[in-house]
Parts: C-alpha cells; sequence; structure tokens
C-alpha cells in the first residue's frame, strides 16, 4: 500500500515538477496551435489555451507567444497571460511563505 501524506503531496519538490510540466505542455500547446493554423487544421480553442496558463502554464504560454509568434495581437493574450503569471506568482510566494 502506498502512504502518502498531504505533505508528500504538495511537496515542494511536487510543485516544482508540476509547474515544470505545465509550462512545457503549455509551450508546446502554443506550438502545435501555431502548425494547425498555418495547415487550417481543427485548432485547439483559445479555452483550453487560457485553461492551461490559469494551471500554472504562464511561462510557458508566454514564452511560446513570442517564440511562436502565435497570438500576440490578441489583448487576451498579450494582457492576459502575463496578468495570470502574476496573480499566480503572488499567491504562490504567499503559500510558500505562510507554510
Amino acid at each position: 500500500m502506498i502512504d502518502l501524506s498531504l505533505n508528500q503531496v504538495f511537496s515542494i519538490k511536487s510543485l516544482i515538477i508540476y509547474i515544470l510540466a505545465i509550462n512545457v505542455i503549455t509551450f508546446l500547446a502554443m506550438g502545435l496551435d501555431k502548425w494547425k493554423a498555418k495547415r487550417g487544421a481543427w485548432r485547439i480553442s483559445e479555452g483550453a489555451l487560457l485553461g492551461l496558463v490559469l494551471l500554472g502554464g504562464g511561462v510557458g504560454g508566454i514564452v511560446g507567444m513570442f517564440v511562436f509568434h502565435h497570438k500576440t495581437k490578441k489583448a487576451k493574450f498579450n494582457i492576459g497571460f502575463p496578468a495570470i503569471l502574476i496573480v499566480e506568482t503572488i499567491v504562490l510566494v504567499y503559500f510558500l511563505v505562510t507554510r
């Protein structure tokens, strides 16, 4: 039987692994959506891209915007991604400091 406490599940190491993974996934999603856009294929929805950023993929989303030159003219992304990242960073720092 696996015995995991909440401290183990929500450890700093687990948090770092999660943040890295969600940012890589978000970055790749931005690249895939751009690739699909160039080919006229079925696209990843804007809601899904914003959802990935809300789940912690802000850095991956912002880097993906500029590496792939994708969604850079849409205010929802150009302002939204950094705003979400700033709020999530503040919340994360708060929880780490008060832990």
